[in-house]
């Protein structure tokens, strides 16, 4: 058996303006179980790329550890990647960050690298407002070691070994909306054709964007009682509504009926056009938000779509005032201008 992917491609495939196929946006085949949920996420990281017109080398993926850590091998294999240790990828994310603010960062979790060991790490890269897209893919357990149920795992949610889990489950959306993220969203691995734009328009923000897709375990967690399993999710899902993510370089077209749409302007000027189906939810009003995610949540339902957007936020390299120029870049002159400058700096703080 192979895993290596043919290099064959028909000759007449369509290309995006960078002349690039979508091919070329691929990584590895696969190592996961057939219809892990992981694998339709990592499609629509490559559709969002390819429709995007993005260099694949002016993108960064990091992951640390579980089968959703695996997945940045399946995708953009022209672009740079580090897998770091449990839990710690934000870490990473933040160093390479400071260093390159020139790149497009992807930081790929799961449930138990992101809720459980890598919690004290997620909280500090949404409250800085890391400028990066942070998609957990998220199926309610241990995928890697069997099963066991993760902090993700929702209260009365019944595990394939039949056991049901007594604990309150973390909802990393809601968390991520008490910390101050200015962009949370959430999808099904089902649903590509919601989840592309979420992850286009998460590309512009300017900030931590979280997208917390629901990813079924087909081996461990796809039973009968499992509330992140295929069925459940399609049976509760309610969806905030269709969204499309419109680059500024091209018409904007909506042929929504008045009053169903709302066009929110992303940091550059381009626009996510939501068709809104729940009238009373905006998804600019913080409040309005967590009404939402607590709604849907006493209802046993899964909230899916653009959850809170602020396109007026800082992120951390304008939060600090560094330098425009990326660290990486700076020659030693700049870094190390000699005792004078050293001296001056001394003065200041007298």
């Amino acid at each position: 058996m192979t895993y290596v992917r043919p290099k064959f491609r028909h000759p007449e495939l369509p290309k995006n303006k960078l002349g690039y196929t979508l091919s070329y946006y691929e990584g590895a085949l696969s190592t996961l179980c057939a219809g892990c949920g992981h694998d339709s996420i990592s499609a629509a990281i490559v559709q969002s790329c390819y429709e995007m017109d993005i260099e694949p080398h002016k993108v960064a993926k990091l992951s640390g550890i579980g089968c959703s850590s695996k997945t940045p091998a399946y995708f953009l294999s022209n672009s740079h990647g580090f897998n770091s240790v449990h839990g710690r990828m934000p870490s990473v994310a933040t160093g390479a960050y400071m260093a390159n603010r020139d790149l497009i960062y992807f930081g790929v979790s799961g449930d138990g690298d992101t809720a459980s060991i890598g919690m004290g790490q997620f909280v500090h890269a949404v409250r800085r407002n890391l400028k990066m897209v942070y998609v957990v893919m998220n199926n309610g357990c241990y995928g890697l070691t069997k099963g066991q149920d993760s902090a993700t795992a929702d209260l009365g949610s019944k595990s394939k070994a039949g056991s049901v889990n007594p604990f309150e489950g973390i909802d990393l959306c809601g968390l991520a909306l008490e910390l101050g993220a200015n962009f949370v969203a959430q999808s099904f691995s089902g649903d590509k054709h919601q989840l592309t734009p979420l992850i286009k328009a998460a590309i512009n923000h300017n900030g931590f964007a979280l997208i917390n897709v629901i990813s079924p375990c087909v081996t461990f967690n796809n039973n009968p009682g499992s509330t992140k399993s295929y069925d459940y999710v399609r049976q509760h899902i309610q969806t905030t509504g269709m969204a499309d993510f419109v680059p500024i370089a091209e018409t904007i077209e909506a042929n929504y009926n008045e009053g169903t749409h709302k066009k929110i302007q992303m940091h550059d000027g381009s626009f996510l056009t939501l068709n809104k189906l729940a009238q009373d939810w905006d998804p600019t009003d913080r409040m309005s938000a967590v009404n939402a995610l607590h709604a849907s949540r006493a209802k046993h339902e899964v909230l899916t779509g653009l959850i809170y957007l602020n396109a007026q936020g800082k992120d951390l390299h304008n939060v600090l005032n560094s330098a425009a120029t990326p660290l990486n870049t700076l020659k030693e002159d700049v870094l190390c201008p000699g005792n004078d400058a050293l001296k001056g700096i001394n003065e200041e703080m007298r």
